[in-house]
């Protein structure tokens, strides 16, 4: 626990001193919350499950990053579920989010944080001595090119074909987007530009962080919530390199 107010309170200083008092505030707010709600959800909505391509989940329940507030409570199960099943394979994965949580032998690619553990190269030029046997993502490729200077919406594009490059045969990726966070990688999945071998859609339908399989029409245009830095729609696609070859 005084780990993860750690990471929180740097959190709060990094905030002040890139983007301003406001979103200080958001997210001081934000841990306050935490604070108060996070035990209640995780002693009496532990039992509480979802399901994903048929199978039954447990939503994950966290301190860090309110995960019972937002897409972290589905995303994260869904996630360690696949590196459960193969974790005797070579792993990357893109963006430094599941060391928060937990810890397991993989290599991390993140351009912007800052751990010895982590690889800090950007992913377009990314060319690891050896292949990657599965590859996973958790809300981090959205910001590839959006949230950068200078921008380049096509960005996401050379992301995901690089990762396809240094994917071993046979190999699987898997990546998880919020949706209506970047109204250009939006479109970018709309047109079919950014191709997956398949593709699942995840609708948040209570306030209570519900979470719904559904298909690509019930989440067109949903929106994403600033404020509470929260998706209500998410995108897992998933990346099979023999079905490309």
């Amino acid at each position: 626990m005084k780990k993860n107010i750690s990471k929180e309170a740097k959190e709060l200083f990094l905030q002040l001193k890139q983007k301003g008092f406001i979103a200080l505030v958001h997210l001081t707010i934000r841990v306050i919350v935490n604070c108060i709600l996070y035990p209640y959800y995780s002693i009496f909505k532990s039992s509480k499950t979802f399901i994903f391509q048929k199978q039954t989940h447990h939503y994950f329940y966290h301190w860090y990053n309110t995960s019972w507030a937002n897409e972290r409570a589905v995303e994260v199960p869904i996630i360690m579920e696949i590196i459960n099943k193969n974790s005797n394979k070579k792993i990357l994965e893109v963006g430094n989010v599941l060391s928060h949580y937990f810890y397991f032998n993989h290599d991390i690619l993140d351009k912007y944080e800052k751990s010895k553990d982590v690889i800090n190269q950007d992913i377009i030029n990314f060319q690891p001595s050896e292949e990657y046997e599965l590859i996973v993502s958790i809300s981090t490729l959205e910001h590839v090119g959006f949230d950068e200077k200078p921008k380049d919406p096509e960005k996401i594009i050379y992301a995901v074909e690089n990762l396809k490059k240094i994917l071993a045969p046979h190999g699987k990726i898997i990546i998880t987007l919020p949706l209506g966070y970047n109204y250009e990688m939006d479109r970018l999945l709309r047109d079919g530009k950014i191709e997956f071998t398949n593709v699942v859609y995840l609708k948040k339908v209570s306030r209570n962080n519900t979470w719904k399989e559904v298909n690509s029409k019930d989440v067109q245009d949903i929106t994403y919530n600033s404020f509470l830095q929260s998706a209500n729609g998410l995108v897992i696609g998933i990346i099979e390199k023999n079905k490309f070859t």
